[in-house]
């Protein structure tokens, strides 16, 4: 699993697997428009929390190592 409150590394992060040809859904992204005050103040809704990305658990190794270098705060 990745996740993060930036969305720029969210989207990265969504290419890189796009572009392997990785299944995955996201969890919370919808959520964070939605709740109170969107993404203020830290990019992410702090009811919703960060967004998640998941992947097929015969997935998980190569994304991770794709993911390594999307930088996570």
């Amino acid at each position: 699993m990745f996740q993060t409150a930036n969305p720029i590394a969210l989207a990265l992060a969504k290419a890189a697997l796009e572009s392997q040809g990785i299944a995955f859904v996201t969890q919370g992204e919808g959520l964070q428009d939605l709740i109170g005050l969107g993404r203020f103040p830290g990019g992410f809704n702090v009811a919703a929390g960060p967004v998640k990305i998941h992947v097929d658990v015969r997935d998980a190794e190569s994304a991770s190592e794709l993911l390594t270098d999307i930088e996570n705060p």
